[in-house]
């Protein structure tokens, strides 16, 4: 039961997605040669939500794990503030500031995981990574593109 209750966490930071799309405004921005094609990002944050809902799953089970349940549910609520702000706003500088605390408190996360359970750890690995594009791709596009 815990794992679809993280899952609809997920859901609800995913549905900002769907009401906040890139369109029109995303595809005339410059943006750098090693943006993701437009269909990686559904691929990958499917993968990466269904990934967190399963860590916040075995984390509920593990004594001690109340800091990394915490920080889950922060990196939860920053996910789902990025993309009305940067789809949504338009705000690429406080959008680059959203993703950077999430960043580091996904980092820490990773740090603690490893320490309470390997497990856990592993499986936020490529949250970490995509978040790290994807803030690389937030900066440089608030750089490429502010007038």
């Amino acid at each position: 039961m815990t794992f679809f209750i993280f899952l609809l966490a997920c859901g609800a930071a995913a549905t900002t997605g769907i009401i906040f799309k890139p369109g029109q405004w995303y595809e005339t921005l410059d943006k750098p040669g090693f943006t993701p094609p437009n269909w990686a990002f559904p691929v990958a944050w499917t993968l990466i939500y269904l990934l967190l809902a399963w860590v916040g799953h075995r984390l509920v089970a593990i004594p001690g794990s109340q800091v990394l349940l915490a920080l889950w549910a922060a990196q939860i609520a920053l996910n789902a503030l990025w993309t009305p702000v940067f789809f949504g706003a338009h705000r690429l500088f406080a959008a680059m500031l959203i993703i950077a605390v999430l960043w580091l408190v996904v980092a820490m996360m990773v740090l603690l995981a490893f320490k309470l359970d390997v497990i856990s750890g592993l499986l936020l690995l490529p949250y970490l990574g995509w978040l790290s594009v994807a803030a690389a791709l937030n900066f440089a596009i608030m750089r490429r593109n502010s007038w």
